[in-house]
């Protein structure tokens, strides 16, 4: 049953499309790590509705198509004008011979396809209309140009026009970049006609490098970010750090372990938790219109869904400022 109320949302700058302040987002129900069953993945969909989640993102990219499957049949039936859908190009799936028992990048899928790196206009369009037919779905709403990192002058100069032609269309309502990078994030502001940026795990409690490029260029030039993995994938996830965190998708060194239970601590002093500052962090900001978390069962949704709905006070940020672990504001 839909709820009364849905989270608040906050606007893609200039584009009128409107991101609940918590995303989900839809590898970890695709098999990232390990396999999740279909049963599973629909009742962490619709947890993270009956939650008041509207924005949910995926890609080509998460199980080889099968994230954007999952989520479409999930949603399929929902009201659409209420959800927001964001997608990715820049990866076209194609058949693997021979194919793999598994897939080699990071999902526990099937290896029947693989990713070859399409940045061209044609590979926009041809991306694009994979995803609405695996999705079902009569349209995607924000479209971002996925890891660009080795394809600047491909991504700038044929991949954004060729959104830009898509969101003047009125096929998309918004178009971005995502990354796990904001230098070059803040190049694709400065250069070229995005309306948002996805930046993955690189504005956090743990790391704010962004505030040096990114997010004042966004300010500057009236664009919006978007932040992903603010748990630095999986570090800042509990209350208490365990020493089996992960950090950047590895086993977190003993000098991050240190530091994120240091966080922990000031967090409970304050009366909050390390998960709940994590996803209030980078909310603080103006350029940030929404958090974007990985999520793979219902039980990870109702843990996220209450770190966002906690009150983190204003003297937690002092306080951490003031200890040397978070940078000042400014």
């Amino acid at each position: 049953m839909t709820p009364a109320v849905t989270l608040p949302r906050r606007e893609i700058r200039r584009t009128g499309v409107q991101l609940t302040t918590l995303g989900f987002g839809a590898a970890p129900i695709a098999g990232l790590y390990r396999a999740v069953d279909e049963t599973t993945a629909r009742a962490t969909i619709d947890a993270s509705w009956e939650g008041g989640i509207r924005y949910f993102d995926t890609a080509p990219h998460y199980g080889l198509g099968l994230s954007e499957r999952r989520l479409g049949e999930a949603l399929r039936d929902r009201p659409r004008d209420d959800v927001v859908v964001s997608s990715k190009i820049g990866r076209l799936l194609v058949t693997r011979t021979p194919p793999l028992a598994r897939d080699d990048e990071l999902f526990d899928v099937p290896g029947d396809l693989t990713r070859r790196r399409d940045y061209s206009r044609d590979g926009v369009l041809r991306s694009l209309e994979a995803t609405l037919q695996r999705t079902g779905l009569d349209r995607v709403d924000v479209l971002y140009v996925h890891d660009p990192d080795e394809h600047w002058r491909e991504a700038a100069q044929e991949a954004v026009p060729a959104l830009v032609e898509l969101r003047e269309a009125g096929v998309v309502g918004a178009i971005g970049v995502g990354m796990n990078q904001s230098e070059m994030l803040a190049r694709f502001i400065r250069q070229t006609d995005v309306d948002v940026v996805m930046l993955a795990g690189r504005y956090t409690l743990l790391e704010q490098g962004a505030a040096d490029d990114l997010l004042p260029t966004a300010l500057e030039h009236g664009r919006s970010v978007v932040a992903a993995a603010v748990f630095n994938s999986g570090l800042l996830a509990r209350a208490e750090v365990p020493d089996s965190a992960t950090y950047d998708y590895q086993q977190a060194p003993p000098d991050m372990r240190g530091r994120a239970r240091l966080l922990a601590s000031v967090c409970r002093e304050h009366g909050t938790t390390l998960p709940a500052a994590a996803i209030h962090f980078p909310l603080r900001h103006p350029a940030v219109a929404s958090v974007v978390v990985g999520m793979r069962s219902p039980e990870e949704v109702r843990r996220n869904l209450a770190a966002h709905a906690q009150h983190v006070p204003d003297e937690l940020w002092t306080d951490l400022e003031h200890r040397g672990l978070l940078r000042p504001a400014g």
